[in-house]
């Protein structure tokens, strides 16, 4: 999923590079703000517990627990970000932090490697917000990507089921992916994207640990690959990072990707396939899921990733207001190259900030405000 935010789109660049002189300007005040300020972001010690003690206490082991970072920022808004099954969530905004730190302290759920827990992870996010809320007097905005939005969906699904919405500052959701429809089609013999076949086997019914566990060298290859196509552009990306942050991104990407073992990746698949599609989301105080301003960002081509029926992304696209009265849907263009690809957080990073930075511009006005 989000890694194919990392597949290649490489005449994209040279096109940057022509259409707008602006471009390479800020990605070298980006580098140098980069050079001053290098990332720093640092284990977060949860000061509020009470929801993932109740989760553990239940069962669940601590290595399925998501290791929480946080980035001082600038700002009295912080983000939350939740990224989608690779690359981490540090990765997924790698040139976007410094956007997102000028509103405030930036939080990164990154994923266990060896382990995931829906339960878990829906417990940490209720202790952070709430964190937030009682210690720095503060409403965040939930960032999320891909896997990571479907995520956020079944959170706060869950937390409208139990009567206790949280107040928030806002949601970003990037190529949602909420249920397993969005990327295999129940009903298909055969999945109709590269990814849909990656993760076949750990949807199949009678898939076994064993199974699973050689597929994932399988998944490994398909998303190391896609990297690597997009990394080997050098010249290309020098428009949008220096060498050491290419360096830098792609020893994380590859740890990242070589560390999920088989029941790791299970168990995030798994996570999925326990979320409801949103249409399924049509019951008595489950709607609307949050009075939060919403931006929903969809690319022009995510029919790689997605499939063409994909729940979430109907559902969006025909009656977002019902899920968020305050929600806008927009769609992630490039008209000056080759089009924008499921996610593409990195490689098309100029095509989604105007969108992002005039959402965060109007939350910090107030212009969104809503009445918690």
């Amino acid at each position: 999923m989000p890694a194919l935010s990392l597949a290649p789109t490489l005449s994209l660049l040279a096109a940057l590079q022509r259409v707008s002189p602006v471009r390479p300007l800020r990605t070298f005040l980006r580098a140098a703000e980069e050079k001053r300020h290098p990332s720093h972001a640092l284990p977060h010690a949860p000061a509020v517990r009470a929801a993932q003690d109740r989760v553990l206490a239940a069962g669940a082991g601590p290595h399925q627990a998501a290791t929480l970072l946080r980035e001082a920022g600038r700002g009295a808004l912080p983000t939350i970000v939740l990224g989608g099954f690779v690359p981490d969530a540090t990765e997924q905004v790698f040139l976007l932090r410094h956007f997102l730190l000028r509103s405030g302290d930036v939080y990164y759920f990154n994923y266990p490697c060896h382990g995931f827990s829906l339960d878990l992870l829906c417990a940490q996010l209720d202790d952070l917000v709430a964190e937030l809320a009682e210690r720095r007097g503060q409403t965040p905005v939930l960032f999320s990507v891909s896997f990571g939005s479907g995520l956020l969906l079944e959170w706060l699904a869950r937390r409208r089921r139990a009567g206790s919405p949280p107040v928030l500052a806002g949601t970003v959701l990037v190529s949602p992916v909420a249920c397993t429809a969005d990327l295999v089609h129940p009903a298909a013999a055969k999945p109709a994207t590269l990814l849909g076949r990656a993760l076949q086997p750990y949807l199949a019914a009678t898939a076994t640990a064993e199974a699973a566990d050689g597929a994932i060298e399988r998944s490994r290859t398909i998303f190391a690959r896609m990297f690597e196509a997009g990394a080997q552009n050098k010249a290309g990306l020098a428009g949008l990072m220096t060498a050491g942050e290419l360096a830098q991104l792609h020893a994380a990407v590859m740890a990242t990707i070589r560390g999920i073992s088989g029941a790791g990746a299970r168990e995030r698949v798994r996570a999925l396939q326990a979320m409801t599609a949103p249409p399924g989301y049509f019951a008595p105080g489950l709607l609307p899921l949050s009075p939060a301003p919403a931006l929903v960002l969809y690319a022009e081509r995510e029919e790689a990733v997605l499939e063409a029926g994909s729940p979430t992304r109907f559902a969006f696209t025909t009656a977002l207001p019902a899920y968020f009265p305050h929600g806008r849907l927009q769609r992630i263009g490039n008209p000056f190259g080759p089009p924008v690809q499921h996610a593409s957080l990195i490689f098309h990073v100029f095509e989604f900030l105007p969108a992002l930075s005039g959402f965060y511009h109007r939350l910090k006005s107030g212009k969104l405000r809503h009445a918690a």
